[in-house]
């Protein structure tokens, strides 16, 4: 199966369609009549594609077990077609169009099995997915958004340590869409720390500071921030100590923090390679929206 520990949940839909055919007239005769001989084909298909899209991950390997919010289906009379609809709905870390189309399959299968007895010309076709949101399909286009990413540490900044958190920090927000423009290593110095701030968020749309956001006594980076920011965020700081804190118990110890000064977001995470990975994950790309909703943009 596909590892999606790093994902978050989402709201996630899909909506999926498929088209029985009958061979004639009767058929349909039979069915608005409720005259098929196995009963209402619609109630029946209902109850075997509710069952089938709550046990999609027992029969498809490499589907994963989540959470089915919502199911709705839907059938139709067209001419000599039934017009099936599924839709589906979860809040988890993974999608759901699968869940749908087992589930048209599943209904238009029913279906066929209820009406063979009476029309030998019933046919299956087209199950299909019609529509899907809520995960990576919903990415927004951020190009253009500059970024500097600067490492608090006494010991990268003086050689004696290698900078792997800003290299990582790098290739993950680069992924993103996002140009970062310096990646630079000072101590973890109060006034230094304030400094690279004032200067560096002229330049740039995004601030990352790595380090220095811990309980020890050489941790000053939240406190050096935080008297320049003018708009905190407290959600994005909750967001990544929530996220964290489901794979590392002491995640709740991390006082990073989070907001613009004036037109700079400015974010913090831990000094470790695993804090940085889980910090970026947890926040991007969804975080970028405030650059949207600053600029007059709806939610």
């Amino acid at each position: 199966m596909v590892d999606i520990t790093s994902k978050i949940n989402t709201l996630r839909k899909a909506i999926a369609s498929a088209v029985v055919s009958v061979s004639k007239q009767e058929t349909i005769d039979a069915i608005e009549s409720n005259a098929v001989p196995k009963g209402n084909i619609f109630e029946f298909s209902r109850a075997a594609g509710l069952l089938a899209i709550k046990k999609t991950y027992e029969v498809i390997p490499d589907c994963h077990p989540l959470p089915i919010e919502f199911a709705k289906i839907h059938s139709s009379l067209s001419g000599l077609n039934i017009i099936i609809e599924v839709e589906v709905h979860t809040i988890y870390k993974t999608g759901v169009e699968v869940e749908a189309m087992h589930g048209a399959s599943v209904v238009a299968l029913t279906i066929y099995d209820m009406l063979k007895p009476i029309d030998k010309g019933v046919e299956i076709k087209n199950i299909k997915l019609v529509s899907k949101s809520g995960g990576k399909s919903d990415k927004e286009n951020y190009a253009g958004l500059k970024g500097c990413i600067i490492v608090c540490s006494d010991s990268v900044s003086s050689g004696k340590a290698k900078d792997t958190s800003g290299i990582l920090a790098k290739e993950m927000l680069t992924h993103h869409g996002l140009e970062i423009t310096e990646s630079i290593s000072i101590p973890d110095d109060f006034l230094m720390i304030q400094e690279m701030a004032k200067s560096k968020s002229k330049l740039n749309d995004l601030l990352v500071f790595i380090g220095g956001t811990g309980l020890s006594f050489k941790d000053l980076t939240p406190d050096a921030l935080k008297p320049l920011i003018d708009r905190e965020i407290p959600g994005i700081s909750e967001t990544a100590r929530a996220y964290g804190q489901e794979r590392m118990p002491k995640s709740m110890l991390s006082r990073g923090i989070a907001g613009f000064m004036d037109q700079c977001l400015v974010l913090t995470t831990p000094g470790s390679p695993n804090g940085v990975r889980d910090t970026i994950q947890a926040l991007f790309p969804h975080v970028l929206h405030v650059f949207k909703i600053k600029d007059g943009q709806k939610h």
